[in-house]
């Protein structure tokens, strides 16, 4: 008869007590949520501009040239208009589903699956993003993102918000999620152009390709220093974001004791990092034409958050839009 060692078993309480943890659901709703909006911009915004034939359409059948369907379009009949429309019905139909909160983790498979197929399809159309944003839509499919912000909330209680309680290892994935992002990201960019050699030119360049620009970026030269130290932010700020995932751990248990830990917690490490992210994807946004990508990203964000800060967060901001109504009432 086998013994499970002590320290095995203590290993494997902790992990159960860890997986068993439930928190309240406003983080993966707002997950969810922004999800589904940059979901239906990058399917929505081909359709309005009557491009699906030509994108996820075979050249057979009048698209842009020649397609690889994979399983899901093969079995649909291929890469016909029909096949096209379906697809994009369907997932912008779970798009909507998502942003209400309507049907689930099936609504939110049914998203997945339609855009992998869709961004299978023609490899001149599709985006980083788009595997960015599969793996989201697979993240929800795991969560329990519908119990608050959703129109089932609305319906079952009255209200638009709920505590009904949640698994929170989710959220843990969310975050191991936009930290591989980060990381990896990081580790590739190993142009010179990111390096002192190559005098950290690589956001100046970056922004003088056509292909990214709303205009004409040359205006950038007169202030080619801050492209510099934009680079450099930059790079440093995804080779480093493993510490994120330490400072949310410290953040757990502050009463716990060590230098580092009072190090991380003092100086809000956590918060330097969110603020510098948040920062650097709406300067993106606002510079190079990146599609959903912006959305796609910061819908992690709020699961760097826990739950009870997001509801104080919500309550400052409801204070605030209160003042501001009944100062412009007063004047």
């Amino acid at each position: 008869m086998s013994v499970v060692p002590r320290s095995l078993a203590g290993r494997w309480a902790r992990w159960v007590a860890f997986v068993g943890q439930r928190e309240t659901g406003e983080c993966l709703a707002l997950f969810r949520i922004i999800s589904g909006l940059a979901l239906l911009i990058s399917i929505g915004v081909p359709a309005i501009n009557g491009l699906v034939d030509g994108f996820w359409v075979d050249l057979a059948y009048g698209g842009m040239r020649p397609l690889k369907p994979g399983w899901l379009v093969a079995a649909l009949g291929g890469a016909t208009p029909a096949t096209a429309w379906i697809l994009v019905l369907s997932t912008l139909t779970a798009g909507v589903g998502l942003v209400l909160g309507v049907g689930g983790r099936v609504v939110a498979l049914i998203a997945g699956q339609g855009l992998m197929a869709l961004s299978g399809l023609n490899t001149h159309t599709r985006g980083s993003f788009d595997a960015l944003l599969i793996n989201s839509l697979w993240l929800l499919v795991l969560a329990e993102p519908t119990v608050t912000l959703s129109l089932p909330c609305r319906y079952k209680t009255g209200k638009w918000t709920s505590h009904q309680l949640v698994a929170a290892w989710p959220r843990y994935l969310i975050i191991a999620q936009i930290g591989v992002l980060y990381f990896f990201t990081g580790l590739h960019k190993v142009s010179i152009y990111w390096t002192p050699a190559g005098g950290f030119s690589a956001l100046y360049y970056i922004l003088q390709q056509p292909s990214w620009q709303f205009t004409s970026m040359h205006w950038l030269a007169r202030v080619y220093p801050l492209t510099q130290l934009a680079t450099v932010l930059a790079w440093l700020f995804e080779l480093t974001w493993p510490l994120m995932w330490l400072a949310l751990y410290y953040r757990r248990h502050p009463e716990r004791s060590g230098r580092l830990r009072g190090f991380f917690n003092r100086f809000r490490v956590r918060s330097i990092y969110a603020v510098v992210g948040l920062s650097m994807h709406v300067g993106i946004a606002m510079v190079m034409d990146v599609g959903p990508f912006t959305l796609v990203t910061l819908a992690f964000y709020p699961s760097l958050l826990r739950p009870s800060e997001v509801r104080l967060a919500a309550r400052g901001v409801g204070a605030w839009l209160t003042r501001r109504r009944s100062g412009s009432s007063t004047n």
